[in-house]
């Protein structure tokens, strides 16, 4: 089979294409052969050489294909199912805890830019029907992380105001979710391009965030001074005091991401004083992404894809994420 393995320090030229033979299932694990995987945020810090990993490390958290062998003592699977990694193959639901985050796929083990991979058989759910594989890998990071952000910690509902920042993918989900929900979205660019495609994609309203440097009280003020329901707040700490403003008294803020920066000042007044809920989110459990994904088949849902590249072209699916042109996933087919 065909893998990559990340040489130490990093670096995108010390991703490295090989071959090896592949592994065989041992009891409770699958032996699936990987059609794609998508990029994320995180991957990017990893290939980079910014988070820590062994050398030789396969990278990738978000992997999708069918099963091709069962090990012993697995009867939820069978072969030629589709299937769809988890970011946390140990946190299978309820709340987090030390010991379910432990494991991170293409961090703390081997990921999934790799033709084949055993992982156990609670490191897949089924992919939703009808989806291709290229369609299934986009949904393990980004796509449970808005999930767990709109849907289970912030309770979405109809009629909710739902804010999103910019367009990355973990955004670009919650859209689907909120407008599926019957809420109405708000969303944020700073490119007038990416503003159309927002709208197309179904945002109700849109502000250029550099045209409008106040867009937290533009965006309450499309409430008629209200405020909103929820933030996807994907900035960090320099977006962080807008998303505040925007917020309603007793609103919801799902906190994501640090594209900003990962420390600033924040006004702890104005999260008391109008009881304004932050909550830390990290990706979600199998049950989440079980549950997602049920919503997702009953809903009809179908990812926004920018581009896809071959397994051989890391570096250049790397070069081209960073470069921050794309609207929707950037993934591999292999």
């Amino acid at each position: 089979m065909r893998l990559v393995r990340l040489r130490v320090p990093g670096g995108l030229e010390n991703l490295e294409l090989v071959e090896e033979d592949h592994p065989q299932p041992r009891p409770g694990e699958l032996l699936v052969r990987i059609r794609a995987c998508s990029l994320n945020f995180r991957d990017d810090f990893v290939a980079q050489g910014k988070t820590p990993c062994a050398d030789g490390r396969v990278p990738l958290s978000d992997g999708a294909g069918e099963v091709v062998a069962l090990g012993d003592d697995v009867d939820e699977f069978k072969v030629a199912d589709s299937v769809v990694s988890t970011f946390y193959p140990y946190w299978l639901g309820g709340e987090m805890t030390p010991a379910t985050k432990r494991d991170i796929p293409g961090e703390s083990f081997d990921g999934y830019a790799s033709e084949y991979v055993c992982m156990p058989a609670h490191a897949f759910t089924k992919a939703p029907a009808g989806y291709t594989h290229l369609e299934a890998a986009t949904l393990t990071c980004t796509r449970v992380t808005a999930w767990r952000g709109l849907v289970v910690c912030g309770k979405v509902k109809p009629g909710d105001t739902v804010l999103i920042l910019g367009t990355g993918s973990v955004s670009l989900f919650a859209l689907q979710f909120a407008k599926a929900a019957g809420a109405r979205v708000i969303a944020t660019s700073s490119l007038e391009e990416k503003l159309g495609q927002l709208r197309r994609l179904g945002a109700d309203t849109v502000i250029n965030y550099k045209a409008v440097p106040d867009w937290g009280q533009k965006a309450k003020d499309l409430t008629d001074g209200r405020g909103v329901d929820q933030v996807i707040e994907v900035g960090g700490p320099g977006t962080l005091t807008q998303s505040i403003t925007a917020c309603r008294a007793g609103g919801h803020i799902a906190l994501i991401g640090v594209l900003t920066g990962f420390a600033g000042e924040v006004s702890i007044p104005a999260l008391f004083s109008n009881q304004i809920r932050i909550s830390g989110i990290s990706i979600g459990s199998r049950d989440d992404q079980e549950d997602m994904i049920r919503a997702i088949t009953a809903n009809r849902l179908k990812p926004v894809i920018d581009s896809s590249f071959p397994l051989q072209e890391i570096g250049a699916a790397f070069k081209y994420y960073e470069s921050q042109k794309h609207f929707g996933k950037v993934c591999l087919e292999l």
